[in-house]
Formats: C-alpha cells, sequence, structure tokens
C-alpha cells in the first residue's frame, strides 16, 4: 500500500486534507480509496512534494504532522488485519476509522501504543528512567522517541520488536538522512534503539539484539576553542568599562575550565590555602562533585584588580553578548566552520570565530590549551569530567601550537 496526503484546494484559503491508498498488490492495478478528513490546513502552508505541513516545528503544524503519521500507522494496521480475516474494508469504514484515529489521539493526547511494540517498551523505558537521570537526559530520550514516530510515518508501519534488524537499521539511517538530520543525532538515536531491545530482553521479551550490525560512522568533531594567542589578545584589548566585568569571568574560565553554573558562583569564601597555593573549593552544581582547583597566575591578577574579589555576578545571556563583543574588539575574527540551525535544520556554515564564542568556550579552551602539557588526569580532575572519554570530547583536535611542536621535534630529529 501507498499513503499519500494532499489538499483539494477551493475557493477558501483553507483546504481540506485528503488521504489517497493505493493498493500496488491488488490485482486491479489501479486500486484507489479516497478518504476525506476532518483535517484542515491553508493551502500556502501545505508542502506538496513531502505531503505534509511546511513547518512541522510550529506547534499546530507539529500537533498536525503527528496525527498525520498515526493515520497512515493506524489505518495501515487495520487493512492488514482485515486482510488477515479476509474481510472487504469499505471507504465509509475507513474514513470512519480515521475519525476515530483522530478522536482517540486528541482525547488521549497522543498514541496509544501496542503491546510488544518498539514505542511501547521506549515509553516503558523512559517512564521508568525519567526519575534517576538528568533532566537533559529524559528530554533527549524524548528526542529519539519522536524521531522513532516520525520514522514510523514515513514507513506506514507500526514497528514491533521482531521487526528490528539490520535491514530496518538501515532504513532508518536513509530516512534520517532524507530528513536531513545530523549523523550524531541519527547514530545516537540507533544506539538508543540497541539500549531498548537489551532493556526488553531483560523484560522476557526476544529480540534480534545479538546480531544486529549497526553501519560504523566517524564524526568529525568541530569544537571550537580559544587558542593561546588569542586568549593573550583578548588580556591585551582595552574594553569599554561596562564590558570589563565580562572579560574578567571570561578569563576566569579560561584558566578554571569550570561551566558557567559553577564559575558565575566563585566567591572569596570559598578560596583556601593549600601548602602557600590559593585554591578554590567548591561543589559543581551539574555532577555534585567537590572540586578543589589551585588558581591559575591570571585569575589571582583578575581577583587582585578587583580589590581582592571576584567580579559581580552576571545574567548568562548579557554574559554571551558581551564576550561576542570582547572577542571582536580582540580581533579574534579566524573563519571557522560551524553548524548553525537555519530553518528547521543545522548546516556547516563559515563564520568570523567572535560570532561562535559563548559561555562554554572556556572550558573547551582550558581542556585543550592545556592537554599533552599537564597530565591528562590533573586536567580530569580539575574539570570533573567521569572519564578520560568524556574529557577527550573538549579537546579541539586541531591545536596549532600541539602541530608546531611536533615540527620542531621532527626538526631537532633530522638536524641530529
Amino acid at each position: 500500500m501507498i499513503f499519500k496526503f494532499h489538499l483539494i484546494q477551493t475557493s477558501s484559503d483553507i483546504s481540506q486534507i485528503f488521504l489517497s491508498i493505493y493498493f500496488t498488490k491488488n490485482t486491479d492495478a489501479n486500486a484507489t480509496i479516497e478518504c476525506k478528513t476532518p483535517l484542515f490546513i491553508p493551502f500556502h502552508d501545505w508542502d506538496c512534494e513531502k505531503q505534509r505541513p511546511k513547518n512541522i516545528y510550529k506547534k499546530k503544524y507539529k500537533e498536525l504532522n503527528t496525527l498525520l503519521n498515526i493515520i497512515k500507522v493506524q489505518i495501515s494496521q487495520y487493512l492488514e488485519d482485515n486482510k488477515l480475516n479476509k474481510k472487504n474494508i469499505s471507504k465509509k469504514q475507513i474514513i470512519s476509522y480515521i475519525n476515530t484515529i483522530i478522536y482517540s489521539s486528541r482525547e488521549n493526547h497522543g498514541r496509544q501504543y501496542p503491546q510488544g511494540s518498539l514505542l511501547s517498551l521506549m515509553s516503558l523505558y523512559i517512564s521508568q528512567k525519567q526519575q534517576s537521570v538528568r533532566i537533559s537526559t529524559y528530554r533527549r530520550y524524548l528526542v529519539f522517541m519522536r524521531l522513532i514516530e516520525k520514522f514510523e510515518g514515513y514507513t506506514a508501519k507500526q514497528i514491533y520488536l521482531k521487526d528490528i534488524d539490520s535491514q530496518l537499521i538501515t532504513s532508518f539511517y536513509y530516512f534520517g538522512k532524507k530528513e536531513m538530520y545530523t549523523e550524531s543525532t541519527i547514530n545516537r538515536t540507533v544506539h538508543f534503539l540497541k539500549t531498548i531491545l537489551n532493556f526488553a530482553e531483560r523484560n522476557d521479551f526476544q529480540t534480534r539484539v545479538r546480531n544486529l550490525e549497526i553501519p560504523k560512522t566517524t564524526l568529525s568533531r568541530k569544537i571550537t576553542t580559544l587558542n593561546e594567542n588569542e586568549i593573550l589578545k583578548i588580556k591585551q584589548t582595552q574594553v569599554p568599562q561596562e564590558l570589563q566585568i565580562a572579560k574578567d569571568w571570561l578569563l576566569i574560565s579560561c584558566y578554571t575550565g569550570q561551566r558557567i553554573s559553577d564559575f558565575m558562583r566563585f566567591t572569596n569564601e570559598q578560596l583556601i590555602d593549600i601548602h602557600g597555593k590559593k585554591c578554590i573549593a567548591f561543589i559543581q552544581r551539574k555532577t555534585s562533585k567537590e572540586i578543589i582547583l589551585p588558581l591559575h597566575p591570571t585569575v589571582i591578577k583578575v581577583i587582585e584588580r578587583n580589590n581582592y574579589a571576584f567580579p559581580q555576578s552576571m545574567d548568562v545571556n548579557l554574559y554571551n553578548k558581551d564576550i561576542k563583543k570582547i572577542a571582536q574588539l580582540a580581533g579574534i575574527n579566524t573563519l571557522v566552520k560551524v553548524r548553525k540551525r537555519i530553518g528547521y535544520r543545522s548546516n556547516e556554515i563559515l563564520i568570523e570565530k567572535w560570532e561562535t564564542v559563548s559561555s562554554h568556550i572556556g572550558r573547551r579552551s582550558f581542556a585543550s590549551n592545556f592537554y599533552g602539557k599537564i597530565p591528562t588526569p590533573l586536567l580530569i580532575q580539575a574539570t570533573g569530567h567521569s572519564s578520560e572519554r568524556m574529557f577527550l570530547n573538549y579537546i579541539n583536535p586541531i591545536n596549532h601550537e600541539r602541530i608546531i611542536t611536533l615540527g620542531n621535534y621532527f626538526d631537532e630529529l633530522h638536524s641530529e
């Protein structure tokens, strides 16, 4: 079966959505049922090629697109079930069932997932994990689940555990790339799928998780950091008085490697002295880890310049705006390639580096600039990362200082 949504344009701007069902395996090659739905949309907001609203991220059209996917999946299942029972279904019955689907979805604020379906297991897993994972992780799980819902709409088929094999994974990759999702989102969703299959096995469901082949992909990490020369430029740049507080915090972040939720709360009460070394002791807000960090001379100078106190704390949005201005004044204008959201998806574009500066750049710069100069375990202790693998995600792979150092070693060895 092939499902196609389309509009029948009228004199009014608002058009009714119709569903055409093509029975490709019917003895009559042209067998088609055309059903009207109780759904409407302005004609200019409809994407004829993709058979859905143009902007599926606008709240009302997001809900409409979800409904269209549900209709395809459930009508497909309804027709298959009746075919197995050798029942003939009329156009009137299909229209009636479409109305029932829409009413039920709106009443239940979403879909009801059949027992043993992939989405039912996902829903169960997420509900069990909701209280034990961070809110950011919980939201990421919901993103994966919504993506699978869209994939089901794309295939017009309810996915059960028994359906998940390498061929389905390949089909999902094709769908993800067609919809222009990033490789990172596609890969994370597939690995979450594997997590769900393992969860299902622990709950006495049979799956093919051990035979599942996941394509190996190499993701290029694009991390924007400030190198030591750029930080020196910022240090030496005179800024207007209204930007001085942000400049001080930017330097503090580059030499402490902490998140804004931690460094913006630094106070003199957290300062301690250990064998003559001035340190700061605090508990990271995100991880609840206790950190004791020796202060870099640059941080000590900032404190001394502020009458032996940390600068006044700032709102994160104002801080992000101000440090961009500071980086621009410092001439941090190298062109860098970044992913930026344009429309509904992110795309790679070239922009000047100062435009990419945000509150997290200090943490990344700290990790990247000191990596290879200070033993990695000490750096991980300073940043509070849970593992070396997580820490290495913060390292800029294109570090000119390390490249030049390697080149100098080559020159020395050659001269010998």
